[in-house]
């Protein structure tokens, strides 16, 4: 198995430096969960699905790495299918994906460009390479990518 690199990737748009912030909003207990079951998948990339209204995250989705690697992930389309519908029950609708870098950085790798197809989600990128977790995110349309700001919110 060859070992992907997580590297920052020069096709990140610096939207801070046009003076542009746009930021997403999360729920503590959505942030500690994210991080904790990323941990949990350890040595492998761990995923999931986050949901809410607008720009806040309020719901964690834990979904199942279906390749079970420690360099990249996929999840079932049923479990995909299950879970936006458990979210629209909610009133909610899903506003962002997450994943773990076991051993790379917080930035989207080539694979991750290709296969983000969901414009409108944040993608948030848990890098456990260090001995704290380190998390960005991420916009990423028309294989561009656009650093969001993370705002961690009380309940």
């Amino acid at each position: 198995m060859q070992k992907r690199k997580h590297c920052k990737n020069p096709s990140i748009k610096a939207v801070a430096e046009k003076g542009h912030k746009d930021y997403v909003y999360v729920k503590l207990s959505v942030w500690n969960e994210m991080i904790r079951h990323c941990k949990n998948e350890l040595p492998y990339e761990a995923c999931g699905l986050l949901s809410g209204r607008k720009r806040k995250l309020e719901t964690i989705w834990k979904m199942d790495n279906i390749e079970k690697s420690a360099y990249s992930f996929a999840m079932d389309l049923d479990q995909i299918t299950n879970t936006i519908q458990l979210m629209e029950k909610r009133k909610e609708s899903l506003t962002g994906i997450y994943h773990s870098h076991p051993t790379g950085l917080p930035y989207p790798s080539k694979e991750d460009i290709l296969n983000a197809h969901y414009p409108k989600a944040a993608y948030f990128i848990v890098s456990l390479a260090n001995q704290k977790p380190i998390v960005r995110c991420f916009r990423i349309q028309d294989k561009s990518v656009y650093p969001l700001l993370i705002k961690v919110i009380n309940e």
